[in-house]
């Protein structure tokens, strides 16, 4: 299998000392290339204070501005404002950032609503737009727009998802708005997380595509699902699309319990399908769609990886340094084991159907 190295002591370190960093994204201009400010890197986080246990952080998700640099992560603050969410939380998406106009349009999803008084796993996508500052070398954002929903379910391909109750893994999805221009013809898409309306099974995860219907990018026309797991897994989660030597990849995240158990399963992993065209037939790399794996000394260290332009890799430290420890068995090994901060990198290579994990 394509194994990703252990993940040591070292490189579980929080990144931000009293931050729960998780699922991140690159700031990118709209080919895809990584917005930099005086040679450090810019990237959106989800995050929670470190002093909540880890399993509840999703209940209070913020998305946190940060930079990358030779002297590694730093904190940049909130990426929006107080209250302007109309959701009761953040959870992932998309940054697009346009240097001619200084333009910044975050996708994202909402989840829960604004004023609810209790947790739940409804989650719609949203857009809203601001304004990268860089002052005197400090980098921030303003001058933020009304977030708006710019894609609803239809409720035909698509589930609506608004469960009230869930268990992380199982519940529905519409989330996670990632955005590709395609090089051929200029056109902007949106790829998300969705699940399948028209299923009979409870494992019906998708990706799910939108295309903008307009240059400015502010109306979207919903399409069918890109890519089916019907029958195999439940979430193929945070997909992100990459053109290279003349193909489509698409990638997407999973775990092994989400995996239908009455079906072939993979472990906790990158996956990802290729083909000639943006809308496919898609075929699934490497034969299986496994693409790179945590090892299997170490099942669960990372998850939630996002594959750059230059097809380098990162994901977060989840439960690391199990030593073959159960978490079922010892449940307080999720807090203390959990890590909470970006991964290592590494860097995909690319040949048609084949890809091979190289160090950077």
């Amino acid at each position: 299998m394509p194994e990703i190295p252990v993940i040591g002591r070292a490189d579980a370190r929080p990144a931000i000392d009293h931050l729960h960093l998780w699922d991140l994204w690159p700031i990118e201009t709209f080919d895809g290339s990584i917005v930099r400010v005086d040679g450090a890197e810019l990237w959106v986080i989800m995050s929670a204070p470190r002093s909540l246990h880890p399993d509840d952080r999703h209940h209070v998700a913020r998305l946190r501005l940060t930079k990358i640099g030779k002297d590694g992560w730093s904190d940049l603050g909130d990426l929006l404002p107080e209250g302007v969410n109309p959701g009761a939380r953040e959870w992932a998406g998309s940054t697009i950032y346009d240097p001619e106009t200084g333009r910044l349009i975050l996708f994202y999803t909402a989840a829960g609503r604004q004023g609810d008084t209790r947790t739940s796993y409804e989650q719609r996508l949203f857009q809203v737009e601001g304004r990268l500052i860089v002052e005197s070398g400090a980098v921030r954002t303003g001058d933020w727009t009304t977030p708006f929903e710019n894609i609803i379910s239809d409720d035909l391909n698509y589930v609506v998802a608004k469960q009230a109750d869930g268990k992380p893994g199982f519940i529905k999805a519409f989330r996670d708005p990632a955005h590709f221009r395609d090089p051929a013809d200029g056109a902007s898409y949106l790829l998300f997380t969705a699940s399948l309306k028209q299923s009979a099974s409870d494992f019906n995860g998708a990706i799910g595509i939108a295309r903008a219907s307009e240059p400015d990018l502010r109306s979207w026309e919903l399409l069918p699902p890109l890519i089916s797991a019907d029958g195999l897994n439940n979430e193929l989660e945070r997909p992100v699309m990459r053109f290279v030597d003349g193909h489509y990849y698409v990638f997407w995240s999973t775990q092994r319990r989400v995996f239908a158990p009455d079906g072939p399963s993979g472990p906790n992993g990158l996956y990802g399908m290729v083909a000639e065209s943006l809308f496919g037939p898609y075929r699934p790399i490497n034969g299986t769609g496994l693409v790179a794996c945590n090892p299997v000394a170490e099942p669960f260290q990372a998850y939630s990886w996002w594959v750059t332009k230059n097809l380098e890799v990162i994901g977060f430290v989840d439960n690391w340094g199990l030593e073959g420890r159960s978490l079922e068995d010892q449940p307080e090994l999720v807090s203390s084991q959990f890590g909470g901060t970006p991964t290592p990198r590494f860097r995909l290579q690319l040949d048609g159907e084949k890809s091979e994990i190289r160090p950077l």
